[in-house]
């Protein structure tokens, strides 16, 4: 299935990030001391807030809509083709081109006695 995660839609993963951010950064807040302890109210909120948006305003509609059938088209098929032949011609070139070169290339005998 497209967009899912672990087998569940990306709003499951979404919730679920903010309510471990919102515990973990809460849980950092309450051992703080003073008035920051105190913005541990806020964060539980802005963490509702965001849960309740996700939950009444989805994205997409809760029914898949009707099966249809997926054709597949390979459009660029004559481009590919094209480039398969120049490929394999400059690939031919070049191993015609090392015969001549390099594997004919006479090796010249040394001296065995230099005086």
């Amino acid at each position: 299935m497209a967009g899912t995660v672990l087998a569940v839609g990306t709003g499951v993963v979404v919730i679920s990030v903010v309510w471990i951010a919102a515990l973990v950064i809460g849980i950092m807040l309450l051992r703080a001391s003073g008035a920051a302890r105190l913005g541990v109210i806020p964060l539980f909120l802005l963490a509702l807030t965001i849960t309740l948006a996700l939950i009444f305003f989805p994205r997409s509609p809760e029914t898949p809509p009707p099966f249809k059938e997926i054709e597949i088209v390979d459009g660029l098929l004559i481009g590919r083709l094209v480039l398969l032949a120049v490929a394999a011609a400059v690939f031919l070139c070049g191993l015609f081109a090392l015969v001549p070169l390099h594997l004919l290339e006479p090796v010249y005998a040394k001296e065995l006695r230099t005086h």
